[in-house]
């Protein structure tokens, strides 16, 4: 019976070729991607200085791109909220940097504290909103890079729930 603690490697792996990579310039897989907005999550030397509050819309500024990628940062004050939506072709990586979002789908209801992170395919239909009594701050990854955001009808009135602007492209 084989387990991991059966695994041994012979001899010297760097000798291996074929499983020694280059290093990327630019992530290319959804565990690339991760990797990038957790490494820009724990740096806050490269986001935290930018963020801003506004009352009447949420906040957001592009903080990165590459080649076909893109990196947002977004503020939330309480009550703000995306509106049901869509990502059109775009997969995504969303992580909650600060406080406290609710994500909405027609599965369910989730909160999503500091650190938490969501992959989702493209035509992910969600809705997130900032429901707690402090700001929240979100990075997003958008690959390739976001160029629509379809707006949904909620379906039910837990969706509808939320309130304050969407904003064009740049959102959850």
């Amino acid at each position: 019976m084989n387990s991991d603690s059966d695994l041994q490697i012979a001899g010297d792996i760097l000798e291996v070729p074929h499983l020694l990579q280059a290093p990327r310039e630019h992530p290319a897989t959804v565990a690339e991607f991760v990797g990038l907005a957790r490494s820009i999550a724990a740096d806050r030397s490269q986001w935290e200085h930018l963020v801003r509050y506004d009352a009447t819309t949420r906040w957001y500024h592009r903080l990165r791109t590459g080649p076909g990628y893109e990196v947002w940062l977004l503020s939330w004050v309480p009550g703000q909220g995306s509106g049901l939506h869509d990502h059109g072709r775009s997969s995504g990586v969303l992580t909650v940097l600060e406080g406290t979002l609710t994500e909405r789908t027609e599965r369910g209801t989730r909160a999503l504290g500091a650190g938490a992170e969501r992959v989702f395919a493209p035509r992910y239909a969600h809705e997130v909103v900032n429901d707690a009594l402090e700001p929240a701050v979100s990075l997003h990854v958008y690959y390739p890079a976001l160029t629509e955001m379809p707006m949904h009808e909620p379906r039910c009135s837990a969706a509808a729930t939320a309130n304050g602007p969407v904003d064009a492209v740049a959102t959850a």
